[in-house]
Order: structure tokens, then C-alpha cells, then sequence
């Protein structure tokens, strides 16, 4: 179940940096068009990756918890940025949305590895204590 979320998850990274391409395209704007182009193809690495991690997670745990950790930092910016004035209160949606994908790719992987959250950001894949 966590391999098949982890995967479609993933492959809808690939429509989000299409669409961020898209908006770039059809309205250029002089200092944001090489970002979201750049922003598009970096969402499709990212879904790539969690595509590819999806199919060995013991191995590939620290690609999908990463990935977990970027979602996270999203939900904390919006949590700040809408208050602040930064953002429209529209993005409250998206605290909802990658704050539960987020979590599950971090607390998933923790199960998945038995890995501390520090392990993890380690990048490594097996507890401590298994490979003393």
C-alpha cells in the first residue's frame, strides 16, 4: 500500500511541473519564466525519483523521506507566508495535501528502515544498531 501511494504520488509531480511549464509558456514574465521552467523540470525529477525509489524503499528510503521533508517545508511556508500577507489564503489547500504526504513519506520510511528521523537524514538505510 505505502509502495502504490509512494508511486502515484509521485507520478502526479509529473503533472504539476507540466503544468508549472504551462503557466510559464503561455505568460512569460520577465524574472519568473526561467524559474518555472526550471521549478517544472525539477517537479518531474522529483516525480522520476519517487517513481524509481517506490520500487526498492528499504534501499531507497532517503530519496522518498527527502522528498517528504520538501513537501513539509512547503506546508510550514504557507502556514507562515498566508498570515504574513506573503500568500493567498487559497494555499491553506495545500498544508492538507502535502502535509499528509509529507508525513506519510517520513513516518513510512522510519517504519520501512527502522532509521531514526536523524538516520534518515543521514541518508542511511539501516539503523544504527543493525549494522554495528
Amino acid at each position: 500500500m505505502l509502495q502504490k501511494f509512494v508511486y502515484v504520488t509521485g507520478a502526479l509531480d509529473f503533472l504539476i511541473g507540466a503544468g508549472t511549464w504551462a503557466g510559464a509558456l503561455s505568460n512569460p514574465q520577465p524574472g519568473q519564466f526561467v524559474a518555472f521552467m526550471t521549478l517544472g523540470t525539477f517537479l518531474m525529477m522529483a516525480a522520476a525519483c519517487l517513481m524509481w525509489a517506490s520500487k526498492d524503499m528499504e534501499n531507497r528510503a532517503p530519496v522518498i523521506f527527502w522528498q517528504g521533508l520538501v513537501r513539509l517545508t512547503a506546508v510550514s511556508s504557507v502556514l507562515y507566508a498566508v498570515p504574513a500577507g506573503l500568500s493567498q489564503p487559497w494555499e491553506y489547500g495545500l498544508v492538507v495535501f502535502d502535509g499528509v504526504i509529507g508525513l506519510t513519506y517520513v513516518i513510512g520510511m522510519a517504519r520501512v528502515t527502522g532509521c531514526s528521523f536523524l538516520e534518515l537524514l543521514q541518508c542511511k538505510t539501516a539503523p544504527a544498531a543493525a549494522t554495528a
